[in-house]
């Protein structure tokens, strides 16, 4: 059973991702492309920042936050970052989830839904793919970029789409799942400490 996780980047008060991430979740559902798909919100997440002694590819973590941080990581066989753009820059509760492991993202495909104002995020989806390039994970071309993402959220709270929106999301599924695919013999072998 091929899993997503969809990990929500923005951890701060009155933030726009939670929207952004329940529309991707719901589209991820709609489109089927995945067996399971799993909202992951760092803000409920609760990593600390960094506090482990022991460098992440050792896999000797001592914290159980960190432990329960790896399993959930292991279960993923694809993910999507929502992610804003912050001075340039994605979040520092993005970057921190990544650094606490190492092994558990390789050879998992990764979607970028970015959003922010003029931009769109894309600066900040830029800067993520040489951090998890390094983790051995695959950003892919296809992604989500939102740009002036207020015009987008209902007074409901609730993300409307437009076409644009939703043919990246499609495509940005269906090339997860090819390559989350292509990628299942690397992640079933055993990698070394």
């Amino acid at each position: 059973m091929a899993k997503l996780q969809i990990i929500l980047a923005s951890t701060r008060p009155g933030r726009v991702g939670l929207p952004v991430a329940r529309w991707i979740e719901e589209a991820a559902r709609a489109q089927g492309s995945f067996e399971e798909v799993e909202l992951v919100d760092l803000a409920e997440v609760g990593l600390p920042f960094l506090d482990e002694p022991h460098h992440p590819r050792l896999r000797t973590y001592v914290h159980q936050h960190t432990k329960d941080w790896s399993a959930k990581v292991a279960e993923a066989d694809a993910f999507v970052f929502v992610m804003p753009e912050y001075n340039y820059g994605y979040s520092a509760p993005l970057k921190n989830a990544l650094d606490y492991l190492h092994h558990e993202w390789a050879y998992k495909p990764v979607g970028l839904v970015s959003y922010g104002g003029v931009a769109a995020g894309t600066r900040a989806a830029q800067m993520i793919k040489q951090v998890v390039t390094t983790l051995k994970m695959t950003p892919l071309p296809e992604a989500v970029a939102i740009p002036f993402v207020h015009q987008f959220i209902d007074e409901d709270g609730n993300v409307s789409p437009n076409d644009v929106m939703l043919s990246s999301a499609k495509a940005m599924f269906d090339e997860l799942k090819r390559v989350s695919e292509a990628l299942c013999p690397l992640r079933e072998t055993p990698q070394p400490a």
